[in-house]
Parts: C-alpha cells; structure tokens; sequence
C-alpha cells in the first residue's frame, strides 16, 4: 500500500470563532524609583577565563627503525678495458691484443672519423690561451679592517686619596713599564695627603713596581731616554728632583728651594746633550730653567717668557709656562704652551733673551695644555687648549692649517701617533679618548672610545703605536690597545705630505690677501687724514 502524503482538514465556518476587531489605545506609563538597598548588594562577576580545545587529542610514539647500513666502494679505472682471456700486467699480451686491434678495418675508419673533430679542438686551443692570467698587473685589494679598541689593563693608585694622574712617561727600554705621577692641581687639598708617584710594569697591574715618595706632590715624572734607571720629576712647590730605580726611598739630587721655581712645575724634559744628564722645566711663574742633574744646587739657565720685545725682560708681565716641547733631532730648538694661549718658539742657543725667543704665536684663548711635533714632518706640530685641538705650521704663523671642530666639552691632552703619522688623540673631560685621522675627515673622529666616567687628564702613545696610556682625574691609568689599521697604513706618509703642502699653500694665500687688504685699508685712511688737513679755500 502507498502512504498518503496529504490530509485534507474540514471544518465549519462557525467553529473559527468571532472575528478579530483591532482598537487603538493611549500609551501606558510606568515608573519604578531605584531601591538603593538593593544597589548595595550588588556585586560585580570577576571575570572568568575558560578554556576549551575542539582539536583532536594526539599521542607521540617512538619506535626504532632498523638502520640502513651504507658502503662506498670506488673503482680506479687506469689501464682500460681488457678482454678476460688477456693479462693487462703481461706486456707481450698486451702489445699483441693491440696490434691485432689496428689491424682490423672498423678501428681504422673510426679513428679517422674522430681525428677531425680532434684536430679542430686542438687548433681552436692553439689560438686561445685558456691559461692567461689578464689580471697579473693588478694589486691585489687589501682589506678594510674596522678601527676598534680594546682596555688591556687598569692601573689604579693603591692608596688612600686618589689623586689624579698628571702626566705618564713610557720607559725607553721597549716600553716595558709606565711612570706615573699623582697630584691634586687644586690649591689646599694637597696637604695631609699621600703624594706618591708610581712605576708599573705593564703586565702586572695588581701591584706597583717602584713606589716614589718625595716631599712634595709630583706634577710631572719623565724617564731618561739614554738611562732607562734615571727619571727627573718636577714637583708642586716649584723643586726638581732627579731619581734612580735602584732607590726609591728618596731622590738622587733635588733643588734647592731659593733657587727653583716660585710655582708648580707643568713640564720637565730631558734634552740631547753630551753627557745626557741635562733637563729644563717650565713653571706658572714664566721661568724656563735648565738643570744638571750632576748639581741641582742652581740652574744652569733661565728663560721668562715676556710676550713683548724689550731690553730687559719683565717678570710682572710675563706668561706662566703650562708646557714644553723638544725634539731630539733639532736639539737648540724648543718650544713653551703658555697660560694665556700663547706660543712661544726658541733658540737656546741664542746670546740674550731677545735672540732666544725666535717668535710668538696666539694659538687659543686658554691655557695650551698639550704641545708636541709631528714624528715625521717637525715642521708641523699639534696644540690642545679650549674646546678644540689644532695643527700649525711654522711657516705660516697668522692661523692654523688644520683643525678639530668644538667640542661640546673641555680636552685636557693630545699626542700624535709614533707609527702613524696621519694620527692623533686627544682626551676630554667627559672620559672620551678621541682617534684623528687627518687623511679621512676632519670633521669627526676616526674612533671615539669611552674610557671611564670621568674625566681624562693626560695621555702618551707607546713607540709600537699600537698601545696609548691615559690617565683619569680619580688615579686611575688605563692601557689602550688600538686596531691594526690604526697603527700603520700603506703610504701614510706621501698622502700626508701632499695634505699639509696644499693647506700650508692655502694659509700662505689668505695671509697674502690679507695683508693686501689691510695695506688698502691702511692707504685710504692715510688719504683721508690728508684730505682733512689739507686748508679750505
């Protein structure tokens, strides 16, 4: 039987019921004031986090596998294929197999059909050599190595008071050890305090070698180049004083107070004499004295640095010395840094101060706290004061030919690299050692390196260039080793030639032009006073 898939519903019209009237009415409102109780116990739900996973759940299994073990076999194939029934290491077998190969007619056909294409490979290598080198002539390109430094060594004053480190002197025997000397440069915190004066041996930094004690703060401590055992110090209350290693309990010969400097002694350098015992010291009271460590009682000399041109020189107006400079290689030269920015250039060897002192330079506002030569070219030398460090020349004597921009902060020292002579440093008072290459940019340093938090007081670059000695103002020595790149470079020194030729060049225009311009200016002036004294008719 078929299902029947429709039903039909009967039913009367008086079974609907009554008929559906719709009315409009007004609006019903309703007003329901809050119960404030029941806000009270309100609560707010935390909200809750729930987690749910829709994912299969899945199980790790492990099972071990059987290896498959693997063998390399090679084969040296270097006779040739050879029938079974023919020894390739009998020689007879071999030589009769190959001439019965010859003489067969298929062997000579296809070996003259492979002689051509042969031929014509052996003749296209014939006129090309595969194995010419096009590029024998070329320098091969070195390496551009990144400027980097690294701290090797910290040497730190072992007593009490840190006093800061005023000057650094690396010992002529290969630099093997670093004179140190401590003094605190602000007026009345000296006393009561310890004042020694350190040798250290490079490798060793946990403990001095030599411990210096002399009467007075040492401001400056430099070795003898000729005798690695004998330094000279120049000292807070204006002595000088001669040591030796071998004693360290107190200087081999020191000056008597009535005849040494009436100030600190900034600067003592030995200089090139016969006996290389000789040394002269620079002091704030505007003396330069030369010393004889044989007789410290007097001086064997005596320079004021008098800024003016006169018979007699004056103390009242002379400029207190803040550094020296001397160079082996021109042993009657030297050169004096003065409080005041000036430079003064001298002669020893001339007969009264006035032939002495060969010229005067105004290099910076402030005092001169760093002043050194170019290893190579002396002409040039190096001066830091102010905010900025620069490079004269002593041909040009009106301005500088190269210079640093101004620092945000003060620089305290600066000396050219031995090895390098495109290169210099330079210290600040933020603890930032800065690296100059003259030969990339003037504008910004090749490397600056932050070296502690403090500032740094003075600096000395070691022989080999690769090392440079700082000093921080809390007794605190640092050893900087440099990059290779930084230590030598391939003509260094025709590319510095050529440099300062070309500024020394510019310098000497712009002072022609200048003084062409003042001369104008000073012959119109003259015209105009003449004009006016001339009678009006």
């Amino acid at each position: 039987t078929s299902m029947d898939i429709q039903y039909v519903y009967q039913k009367e019209r008086r079974e609907f019921g009554k008929q559906c009237l719709f009315s409009d009415k007004n609006k019903v409102e309703f007003s329901e004031p809050a119960n404030h109780d029941l806000f009270r116990e309100y609560i707010l739900r935390d909200p809750v986090s729930v987690g749910t996973q829709y994912s299969r759940q899945m199980a790790i299994s492990e099972a071990n596998t059987e290896s498959a073990e693997y063998e390399h076999h090679g084969i040296l194939h270097s006779e040739g294929g050879w029938p079974k029934d023919v020894n390739y290491l009998d020689p007879e077998q071999t030589v009769r197999y190959r001439r019965k190969v010859e003489k067969d007619e298929n062997y000579i056909s296809q070996l003259m059909a492979l002689t051509k294409p042969m031929e014509h490979c052996i003749f296209q290598n014939n006129a090309v050599n595969i194995y010419e080198k096009y590029f024998d002539d070329l320098e091969p390109a070195p390496l551009i190595e990144r400027s980097s430094s690294r701290t090797l060594n910290v040497y730190r004053d072992p007593s009490i008071y840190k006093q800061p480190v005023t000057h650094l002197s690396w010992s002529p025997d290969g630099g093997t050890k670093i004179a140190v000397s401590h003094c605190n440069m602000n007026f009345g915190e000296v006393l009561g305090k310890s004042v020694c004066s350190y040798i250290w041996e490079v490798e060793n930094p946990n403990a001095p070698l030599l411990r210096f004690k002399p009467t007075s703060s040492m401001i400056c401590l430099e070795y003898n180049q000729k005798d690695p055992t004998t330094l000279v110090c120049g000292m807070y209350n204006g002595q000088v004083a001669a040591w030796d290693t071998r004693n360290e309990q107190e200087p081999v010969m020191i000056s008597e107070r009535e005849h040494s400097h009436r100030a600190p002694v900034n600067s003592a350098l030995w200089i090139n004499s016969k006996s290389g015992t000789e040394f002269f010291s620079g002091s704030s009271d505007s003396q330069v004295m030369w010393w004889d460590t044989r007789k410290l009682s007097q001086p064997i000399d005596k320079l004021l640095m008098d800024p003016i041109k006169a018979d007699e020189q004056d103390l009242s107006r002379s400029y207190g010395v803040s550094c020296l400079e001397y160079e082996t290689s021109i042993p009657t030269r030297f050169m004096c840094g003065t409080e005041q920015g000036m430079l003064f250039s001298c002669n020893r060897k001339g007969k009264s101060p006035q032939e002495k002192i060969v010229f005067r330079m105004q290099c910076h506002t402030g005092p001169i706290y760093a002043l050194t030569r170019n290893p190579a070219f002396v002409k040039n030398f190096l001066t830091i004061g102010d905010w900025i460090a620069r490079i004269w020349s002593e041909d040009c004597r009106e301005s500088s030919i190269v210079w640093t921009k101004n620092h945000d902060v003060m620089l305290t020292d600066g000396a050219w690299s031995p090895t390098r002579y495109s290169l210099f440093f330079v210290s600040r008072v933020d603890g930032v050692l800065d690296a100059w290459d003259l030969l990339q940019q003037h504008s910004e340093p090749t490397l600056s390196i932050k070296v502690c938090d403090e500032s740094l007081k003075c600096l000395r670059a070691h022989e080999s260039g690769r090392l440079v000695g700082t000093g921080s103002v809390k007794g605190a020595t640092f050893l900087i080793e440099m990059s290779e790149n930084m230590t030598s470079i391939r003509n260094d020194k025709p590319l510095l030639t050529a440099m300062l030729e070309r500024e020394n060049r510019r310098e000497k225009i712009l002072e022609a032009k200048s003084r062409e311009m003042k001369l104008k200016v000073r012959t119109l002036n003259r015209q105009d006073e003449h004009t006016e004294d001339k009678p009006k008719l």
